[in-house]
Formats: C-alpha cells, sequence, structure tokens
C-alpha cells in the first residue's frame, strides 16, 4: 500500500537517496534531483500554482517510491498538464507506478478539474510506454528534438487520456 503526499522540504533526504540509487534507472530517460541545491531549486518550482507534484510513500516502510509531476497545469478552455513521472528502486517493475500514476490521473480529473492529461515518453523507453498505454493514454503524435533531458534534445512520442477516456462520457461544469 501507499499513499499519495504532495512534495514537501520534509522529503527532501529521501528524495535525495532514492534519486541517487535509482540513478542507472533513470539515465537517459529522466534526471531527478540528486543534490540539496537541485532539489530545492525542484520543489520552489513545484510550489507555482501552475505545477504540482506528488510522491508516493511505502505505507509499511516510509519508502519513497517514486513521484508524478503535473506540469505547465493550465485552466481557461484547455484545463490541461504534462505528466512527468518516475520510479525508484527497489520499486522498479513491481506494479507500484502503474497504481501511484492511476492516483495521480484521478487526483487530476476530480481534485485540479482538469480535463486532459499528456505523457510525452521517449521512443526507446519501453517500460514508460507501457505504463502509459495501460492506463488507456492513447499515441497522438510524434515530437522531434521535443525535450532537452540531460543536457540533449530528445525525440517523444506523445500520449494523451482525458477525463472521457478515464470516466467515460461525464458531464462538466
Amino acid at each position: 500500500m501507499f499513499r499519495l503526499e504532495s512534495l514537501a522540504a520534509r522529503h527532501e533526504a529521501a528524495f535525495i537517496a532514492s534519486a541517487r540509487a535509482s540513478r542507472d534507472l533513470h539515465h537517459p530517460w529522466i534526471a531527478p534531483p540528486c543534490s540539496t541545491a537541485s532539489f530545492r531549486v525542484h520543489l520552489k518550482r513545484y510550489g507555482q500554482p501552475s505545477q504540482a507534484s506528488h510522491v508516493a510513500v511505502d505505507t509499511a516502510n516510509g519508502g519513497l517510491i517514486g513521484a508524478v509531476h503535473l506540469n505547465e497545469i493550465v485552466y481557461g478552455a484547455l484545463e490541461s498538464a504534462y505528466l512527468a513521472y518516475f520510479v525508484f528502486r527497489p520499486y522498479a517493475g513491481r506494479g507500484f507506478m502503474s497504481r501511484v500514476l492511476a492516483g495521480v490521473i484521478e487526483l487530476a480529473f476530480t481534485q485540479y478539474r482538469l480535463h486532459r492529461l499528456e505523457a510525452n515518453v521517449q521512443p526507446g523507453n519501453q517500460p514508460s510506454k507501457r505504463l502509459v498505454q495501460s492506463l488507456g493514454f492513447r499515441l497522438e503524435g510524434f515530437s522531434p528534438r521535443y525535450l532537452r533531458i540531460n543536457g540533449a534534445w530528445r525525440d517523444h512520442e506523445r500520449y494523451a487520456l482525458t477525463t472521457e477516456d478515464w470516466f467515460g462520457p461525464v458531464e462538466r461544469r
């Protein structure tokens, strides 16, 4: 079991230790903060109204399972955000992130009142592609040199999910 928490200063030590222990797992796909300075910049970013970050905490031992970020939250006509997510060791490959990501999707569509989520995944990142596909995200396109990761512009496949995909047809205010 796990609980979702908003990323906070109290997570700093565990987050940094988990990110360092998972570097080989994350490279070259994503680069979570691995130092006090980079974590504090990260925390400041996710303190902005257009950003949200959630960590999944293992209720059995307090370990951090992973993180899911809602980036560039936009309301008005769009009601959308971009997802970023990653798992930490030793939780990788054990099905945790499917449940964690589903929990944040539920929050995005209910608490944050979003209509659409987009996940941009590098073409070679098969585990991430399988994860979003298993949760109902549909492939919408390909973006060459879309995001700069670890200092290099990387191609991404664009996957999207809407409230209708998640809940079925619903009437929204």
